[in-house]
């Protein structure tokens, strides 16, 4: 128990704190989770692209043989235009040692440092894909030792197949359909995989599927984690769901005591109107 625990340790992401979920390796040789990186560079100014093109760059893909070549892509007319301009690469009649290009500075969390990622930034670096199938197979491992059984079953207990966040239980098929049964409310619950730990069930994000985490106040929608590293929410306000959410209620809780307040002074004028209508009806 104690070696996995260890095992464990080595596989959570030191930003997150969570296991890696599609980890970049970093040139310190330590790694850290995709959408984690993305995150860090947007709290020190640097903009990134949209992080869901990712998965299909060559990177991604263990039987590319030359990733590094794979991942170059042909400029563009007009980004090589501007390119040149800046004094990327050379030409003829341009000095090869007068190039000047902004680099990418990463703070490393595990080590403190700040690693420096080139020109292209999170482009240069690569899927860890070992790494990310290490983290795959313990968390089947995790899940075959620490089998759930069925909270309803009379024993022998059979091991549970299914889970229901509105339930906060796991059950077995047979005891699911017996709980559920056709035709009521709980017929509409959504089966989920066992687990002895049930989360609230939480909104999600209709684009990317991920439980939305933070409140846009520009476009006053809620948004998940990858919808916060795309360049259309660069200069908007962001703020933690819950943080909206208290001050929104309060907001609302300040509006609602105006208008009870106000409703002693709005029946009166109804009465007063009400008269005046019966008096000028005479």
């Amino acid at each position: 128990q104690t070696s996995m625990k260890n095992m464990e340790r080595e596989l959570v992401c030191p930003v997150c704190k969570e296991m890696y979920k599609q980890p970049l390796a970093l040139p310190c040789t330590h790694n850290v989770c995709h959408v984690c990186a993305s995150e860090v560079l947007l709290q020190h100014g640097h903009l990134y692209c949209d992080p869901t093109s990712e998965p299909t760059s060559p990177a991604a893909t263990p039987s590319t043989r030359s990733p590094r070549l794979g991942r170059r892509a042909v400029p563009k007319p007009d980004r090589l235009d501007r390119l040149l301009k800046s004094g990327f690469g050379t030409y003829p009649g341009r000095k090869r040692g007068a190039v000047h290009t902004q680099t990418v500075s990463f703070p490393c969390p595990a080590c403190q440092r700040d690693v420096d990622l080139g020109e292209r930034g999170l482009g240069s670096l690569f899927r860890n894909l070992t790494l990310e199938r290490v983290v795959e197979r313990y968390r089947q491992t995790i899940n075959i030792s620490a089998a759930i059984m069925c909270q309803f079953c009379k024993p022998p207990q059979l091991e549970a197949t299914k889970g229901c966040t509105e339930c906060k239980s796991s059950f077995c098929n047979e005891c699911f359909k017996l709980y559920h049964p056709w035709g009521t409310q709980k017929a509409q619950h959504e089966p989920t995989p066992p687990t002895l730990t049930f989360r609230p069930k939480g909104l999600m994000c209709p684009e990317h599927k991920e439980e939305v985490t933070h409140y846009c106040k520009t476009c006053q929608r809620l948004v998940c984690q990858l919808c916060r590293v795309r360049r259309t929410h660069t200069s908007h306000k962001i703020t933690p769901v819950l943080s909206a959410y208290q001050a929104l209620r309060e907001k609302l809780t300040k509006s609602l005591a105006y208008i009870l307040s106000s409703q002693d002074t709005v029946q009166t004028q109804i009465a007063e109107l009400e008269e005046t209508v019966k008096h000028t009806e005479v």
